[in-house]
């Protein structure tokens, strides 16, 4: 059931918890003054019958004739009262004010000892009384014992004790709403600056990712929440400039083959075609179908990606076999760029892995895409693949005669999101894969000429061939696109090379080529 105080504004609150506590204060110290003051006057009322009580004891060791006289003086006559009695609680002489009866019953003059304090009613006094009783013995041939009862009335200190708590009464309520108002004005001041991070960061629009809250000089909780928030605001403009990239990439890369189709459809219905001339355009027209329904497959990808969930299904795949699949995929389109592909699987002729062949085959299908697209001023010369296994990662390579990567691209921190001006989505997906396998890819330039593309996929036991429906190998969830991709190219020397690879070791970077 949800808390009704959760709806209230953070200053109502503040400013009720502020009050109830300030409440629980002022009930506390008017409880205090109360009780002390009580005190106080009754121990004032104690000392003067105490003196009284002296000035009496005193008149009987002389052997005066009225005794309880010698006190009065001490006290207002109209409040000061005493008897003296004997044990069996007879009167032997007494005040005018209390001579109507004892002023104590025989069963408690009878128990007096030594001196104590009584309080309570007494015939001829309107008030309650408090009374001072100790044993004393009256002066004569035989001295006998008896009782001295000296008392005053509790008037005056009800009276004063009811003043005070009248104006606990009145001045509490006073100060409680005092200290009230002070406690909201308070929380307003303190929650003022949140007030002015709110206003600020609502103002904060798409139009202008670039700005930031204003960061207070006081070094306190708000000046880290604001530059916390500030982080935060830089974090999402670099992730909303990564998908503006990544649209105007996707835009890019859809835009050529859309047009080539559209050219080979419109040129085909130009004008009368014969047969050959007519299938040509329909291979052209397929072809260019083929590389949309791959993008399409990349974007998919991609999304799933950042999503968290690339699903994975492992099966045993025979990698010598793979990767002439994905030789013999592309040969045709080699051969009309002047380009051989090689597939190098020395000492790993019978090598197994257990990983997601669909993925991986789309893996080679993207390197090998990005290496005929990416040739140098000769071509793309020789584009070699190859892979080995050792220690439970399977390392993929590919080499071409290509351009290379530029310097900047590989001494530069990596792009989290790929670009147009970055060689496009192939080895964004590349990277994805890879880390989705628990792997990563790296970079490098040939120092002969050409780059070289080394995948690292982490291996895992085989399960019969039954899917997983999993987020990353061996369980774990796939890291987001921008972070797998970042975490892939940026590592790029960490990790080996395939064999015979003849990379710079000292040069790695992120994907994609100018």
């Amino acid at each position: 059931m949800r808390n009704p105080s959760a709806s209230l504004p953070v200053r109502l609150r503040l400013t009720l918890a502020f009050c109830l506590a300030m409440a629980v204060v002022l009930t506390a110290l008017g409880t205090f003054l109360h009780t002390r003051m009580g005190t106080e006057l009754t121990a004032a009322v104690d000392l003067d019958l105490r003196a009284r009580a002296a000035a009496t004891v005193g008149s009987l060791a002389r052997s005066e004739r009225t005794p309880l006289d010698a006190g009065r003086g001490l006290i207002d006559p109209d409040e000061s009262f005493g008897q003296i009695l004997w044990p069996n609680g007879d009167v032997v002489e007494t005040t005018p004010a209390v001579a109507a009866a004892p002023m104590l019953p025989p069963g408690t003059a009878r128990t007096v000892t030594t001196p104590v304090f009584l309080e309570r009613h007494v015939v001829g006094v309107d008030d309650p009384a408090r009374l001072l009783a100790l044993p004393v013995r009256l002066p004569g041939a035989v001295p006998r014992p008896a009782v001295l009862v000296v008392g005053a009335p509790l008037g005056d200190r009800a009276e004063a004790l009811d003043r005070l708590l009248l104006l606990l009464l009145i001045g509490g309520p006073l100060a409680l709403t005092a200290s009230s108002y002070a406690g909201w004005l308070l929380a307003g001041a303190a929650l003022r600056p949140v007030e002015r991070i709110r206003r600020e960061a609502a103002a904060i629009s798409e139009a202008e990712p670039e700005r930031r809250l204003t960061v207070p000089p006081t070094g306190d909780e708000l000046a880290r929440l604001a530059r916390t928030l500030n982080a935060m605001l830089a974090r999402l403009q670099d992730a909303l400039e990564r998908e503006h990239r990544f649209v105007d990439t996707a835009g890019h890369e859809l835009r050529t083959p859309l047009a080539l189709l559209r050219a080979q459809l419109e040129l085909a219905t130009a004008r009368p075609r014969d047969r050959t001339e007519l299938e040509a355009a329909l291979r052209s027209a397929a072809a260019e179908t083929d590389r949309l329904v791959g993008l399409a497959e990349d974007l998919l990808v991609l999304a799933r990606a950042r999503q968290g969930r690339l699903p994975l299904r492992r099966e045993t795949v025979f990698l010598p076999g793979l990767l002439t699949d994905a030789a013999e995929a592309f040969r045709a389109r080699a051969t009309a760029a002047g380009a051989t592909i090689t597939v190098e699987t020395r000492g790993s002729r019978e090598a197994t892995a257990d990983v997601d062949p669909v993925r991986l085959r789309q893996v080679l299908h993207n390197l090998i895409d990005n290496a005929l697209r990416h040739a140098g001023p000769a071509g793309p010369g020789r584009i070699t693949l190859g892979v080995e296994r050792a220690d439970g990662t399977v390392r993929v390579c590919v080499r071409d005669r290509g351009r290379g990567f530029p310097p900047a691209v590989l001494a530069g921190p990596p792009s989290p999101r790929p670009d147009a001006s970055a060689g496009g989505l192939g080895l964004s997906i590349v990277a994805m894969i890879a880390a989705a396998h628990g792997g990563r890819m790296d970079l490098a330039d040939d120092p002969v000429g050409g780059a070289t593309v080394t995948v690292s996929l982490r291996t895992a036991p085989a399960r019969d061939g039954r899917a997983e429906g999993r987020s990353a190998a061996a369980g774990r969830r796939a890291e987001p696109a921008e972070t797998a991709v970042e975490r892939a190219a940026h590592r790029g020397g960490e990790g080996g090379r395939c064999a015979g690879a003849g990379t710079d070791p000292g040069r790695t970077g992120s994907p994609g080529r100018p």
